[in-house]
């Protein structure tokens, strides 16, 4: 099982990414392919699905949609093909409070999700997400995301940013992460 993989994405499909690593390509199976883009270096979270004749490789930008993706195939009839679909089309924390809501409407509008599927969702994930567990995992990615924008555009290599990143604390507020990371990198 892999938990993420850094590395070159040096190939984009209309349905996955190849993210080379040491010399090895991986494909990944992503929600929105084209969001990414040819030649950035990435952390990218990953999920292996194993069934019979199957062994895949998802991959999400952030650990949040991961998470989500995992609670969605474990609902019953729903699978990975319909869980991206909802990735692809939602916003993470919008998907958790309509389960939580019992927005059938809003889980329908997904390709795939019929009213017998968004009320299976809704019987199977009600309760059991977490905002904590989705959403502070959104909030620090988006946090850590606005903290290597900031770097860049004080004209940091991407490289040693991402070297960087790794090391703070993501809890801290974003001017704070933005300090300590502007020590480590004049170190």
């Amino acid at each position: 099982m892999y938990e993420y993989i850094i590395g070159e994405i040096t190939k984009i499909t209309p349905k996955y990414i190849v993210v080379e690593n040491n010399g090895i390509g991986y494909i990944l199976i992503v929600a929105n392919p084209y969001s990414f883009k040819l030649g950035e270096k990435i952390k990218v979270y990953t999920y292996q699905y194993i069934r019979e004749q199957i062994n895949d490789l998802y991959g999400f930008k952030e650990e949040a949609s991961k998470t989500l993706f995992i609670k969605l195939i474990s609902v019953s009839g729903i699978g990975p093909k319909s869980a991206l679909s909802i990735l692809a089309s939602g916003n993470v924390d919008r998907i958790a409070e309509a389960i939580e809501a019992r927005d059938d409407s809003y889980l329908k509008k997904f390709p795939g999700i019929g009213p017998k599927a968004a009320q299976q969702i809704i019987l199977d994930l009600k309760g059991k997400i977490s905002f904590d567990e989705v959403s502070v995992v959104a909030g620090a990615s988006q946090k850590m995301n606005d903290v290597e924008e900031a770097l860049i555009s004080l004209g940091y290599a991407k490289k040693d940013i991402q070297k960087t990143l790794g090391k703070l604390d993501s809890s801290k507020e974003v001017g704070d992460i933005i300090k300590d990371a502007l020590r480590l990198l004049t170190k």
